[in-house]
């Protein structure tokens, strides 16, 4: 009997009802779900309808190519050829799985080499930076790029010995005769405004003397205003839009959006530079009065020697630094970063000392002249931070209520002053209660500001580059 479907013999054979043929189950179960009919006359059928028949098992007769010799041998062959042509691709697949893991292999050594070398390293980095103290704390950290081989010897001297001069005699200095009290800071008014001088611009610094403003503009003009004579004395022009300016003694130091940095003396320009790979954001001076500062969006701060007009140091960390301001002691600089770090460093060797997180970019930062407290903002925002350099704590925040563009701390560490479009306010910590308190608000609005002489007067810069004085009304 042979399968109606298949034309050979069925190995479980099945007997339709409706037509009588016999087929292979499998065969007609698949043709009966597919089509549902008896495939010989195509009446209905169902699984049903099928009946096994009982038969015993035969063997398959062999195809008649291998009934003879000749045959088989062909057969033989066509399988040899086969089999070689199977071992030769497994070969091939063989030799190329080697290959892969042997690069693999490689890789990975190397990968570990790595590893172990950059572990070295962050352990040296962290056992170097251990030794590193700010105020009472020692803190960790990884390594920042170096790009110097070490402050001269002549820096050096004079960065310990102002250090060693300024932290003997901090903790005994009273206040000066004739500072400003909160009482007289209380009643300070507007009491002049001059023309817009330098629209756009956002620098602004008052010399030793408090006679004497330096005020920047996005034009690339530095004026040098004077407060007692009510006009600009002096024009300095830089190379770009100005985004720093500062006092060095009589010498002013000017960064631009251009990266470059340039030192003004009577007028004259006596030294520039060129170490920043991009815009300069702030500058700022040392304790020694012949130090200066800069930072910019190339990552880096740069130290300059002003007495030879030399650049003596250039330090990289991992962000885009923004503001930037000196230890009063002068033997630690702390820049603020884009990344919402307050990045401080040890001036003489360039090590990272500590890093304090804000909410957001570090747009502003000064120190309070005791040596003890950071004041920090950050961008966009209406607080002070306030961070104690011993303990490496936030200790304070002070809420002005109004965005802040600016801050500055008097010289007795009472008075902090803050600027911003809405107005200036003046916060005030009592070391006797230990307690902050707000003396003064006012709505002379400010991109910057500065205290004047004896903390007797504010100095206010606005977007449309007019300088407001605020003062006690006489």
């Amino acid at each position: 009997m042979l399968c109606a479907i298949s034309g050979e013999a069925p190995q479980v054979p099945v007997v339709s009802t409706k037509s009588g043929s016999v087929f292979e189950k499998r065969l007609i179960e698949a043709y009966i779900a597919e089509h549902g009919k008896d495939p010989v006359n195509g009446e209905e059928l169902t699984t049903d309808d099928l009946i096994d028949l009982k038969s015993q098992r035969i063997v398959r007769p062999r195809p008649p190519t291998l009934t003879s010799i000749p045959s088989l041998l062909g057969v033989f062959q066509e399988e040899w050829d086969a089999l070689a042509l199977e071992t030769f691709t497994l070969q091939q697949n063989l030799a190329q799985t080697r290959r892969e893991l042997s690069a693999a292999l490689y890789q990975y050594d190397a990968a570990v080499r790595v590893i172990a070398r950059v572990t070295q390293e962050r352990d040296e980095a962290r056992d170097a930076l251990s030794n590193v103290s700010v105020g009472a704390t020692r803190t960790g950290g990884e390594a920042m790029q170096v790009d110097s081989t070490g402050l001269p010897q002549a820096v050096l001297e004079r960065i310990e010995s102002t250090q060693a001069a300024l932290s003997k005699t901090r903790r005994k200095r009273t206040v000066p005769e004739g500072w400003a009290s909160s009482e007289t800071i209380s009643t300070f008014k507007p009491t002049e405004t001059s023309d817009p001088l330098y629209p756009g611009g956002r620098a602004l610094s008052i010399n030793a003397t408090g006679e004497m403003a330096l005020v920047g503009g996005v034009d690339g003009v530095v004026g040098v205003y004077s407060l007692t004579q009510k006009s600009v004395v002096q024009t300095l022009k830089t190379d770009g839009a100005v985004t720093g300016a500062t006092w060095a003694g009589n010498k002013a130091v000017v960064g631009s959006s251009t990266g470059s940095v340039k030192v003004f003396e009577n007028g004259a320009e006596v030294a520039s530079f060129a170490s920043h790979a991009g815009e300069v954001t702030a500058v700022t001076v040392h304790a020694t009065g012949d130090i200066a500062a800069s930072v910019g969006v190339d990552k880096s701060y740069v130290l300059y020697d002003l007495a030879t007009n030399t650049v003596v140091s250039q330090i990289f960390c991992d962000a885009a630094l923004l503001s930037v301001s000196f230890h009063p002691d002068g033997h630690l600089i702390a820049a603020g970063g884009a990344d919402g770090q307050v990045k401080i460093f040890d001036v003489k060797t360039g090590a990272a000392a500590a890093d304090y997180a804000m909410s957001g970019p570090v747009k502003c930062l000064f120190f309070s002249e005791n040596g003890t407290y950071l004041a920090a903002v950050a961008a966009q925002s209406t607080t002070v931070s306030i961070w104690d350099l011993r303990s490496s704590k936030e200790t304070k925040v002070l809420d002005t209520g109004s965005q802040i563009e600016s801050i500055f701390w008097d010289y007795t560490g009472q008075f902090l002053l803050t600027g911003g479009p809405s107005g200036v306010t003046v916060q005030q910590y009592s070391k006797a209660s230990k307690a902050w308190s707000e003396p003064l608000r006012s709505a002379v609005p400010a991109v910057s500001v500065a205290w004047g002489s004896a903390a007797q007067s504010i100095v206010a810069l606005n977007e449309a580059g007019a300088i407001t004085v605020l003062a006690a009304q006489s």
